[in-house]
């Protein structure tokens, strides 16, 4: 029995924050842990999540989607976009409360953080309603000080060698 819940940070510019974080999950499912998933700032088709939506154990959270990146939008789509992404916050906190699983992933929770998308304060407080409940996970590159400082475990991913500096884009099944 887990006499602890850690939380775990994976950060950096590097490939592979999300990836390590479904590790885990596939790990823990392994084990006959119950899994919830919530991602900012995504669309919700990646291939990892699809896969995962077939385990028993495991709970996708829908979080509102974004279908371009912040720089793209104008100041009326930011701030719509900061309303939805911090509803999020409270829907999820809800889910946790409700399901109790051993592992939460808060993917993305970091860009959004350091974008401003959603109040540091109220992240840090789902935050700590996950880790009441199991093992937490956020990932996201530029992860706030605020975060790793509160975390038990940081990993940066630092990009060493990348295709995408040789014009090969995303690839479905790789990247995504």
């Amino acid at each position: 029995m887990q006499t602890q819940s850690l939380l775990h940070v994976y950060t950096g510019n590097g490939k592979g924050k999300t990836t390590a974080a479904m590790g885990l999950a596939l790990r823990a499912v392994g084990h006959g842990h119950k899994v919830l998933v919530a991602q900012f700032m995504k669309d919700g088709k990646s291939g990892e999540l699809a896969a995962l939506r077939m385990l028993p154990g495991v709970t996708i959270h829908d979080s509102a989607p974004m279908n371009h990146f912040t720089y793209q939008m104008t100041p009326e789509e930011l701030e719509e976009q900061r309303e939805h992404q911090t509803a999020e916050l409270v829907r999820i906190a809800q889910t946790i409360k409700q399901l109790q699983p051993q592992l939460i992933i808060l993917d993305e929770l970091a860009v959004a953080m350091q974008y401003n998308l959603v109040p540091r304060d109220k992240a840090m407080e789902l935050i700590e309603t996950a880790l009441l409940s199991g093992e937490t996970v956020v990932t996201g590159r530029g992860a706030p000080e605020v975060l790793t400082e509160r975390a038990n475990y940081v990993t940066r991913m630092e990009p060493v060698k990348h295709p995408f500096e040789e014009g090969i884009p995303a690839r479905k099944g790789v990247e995504w």
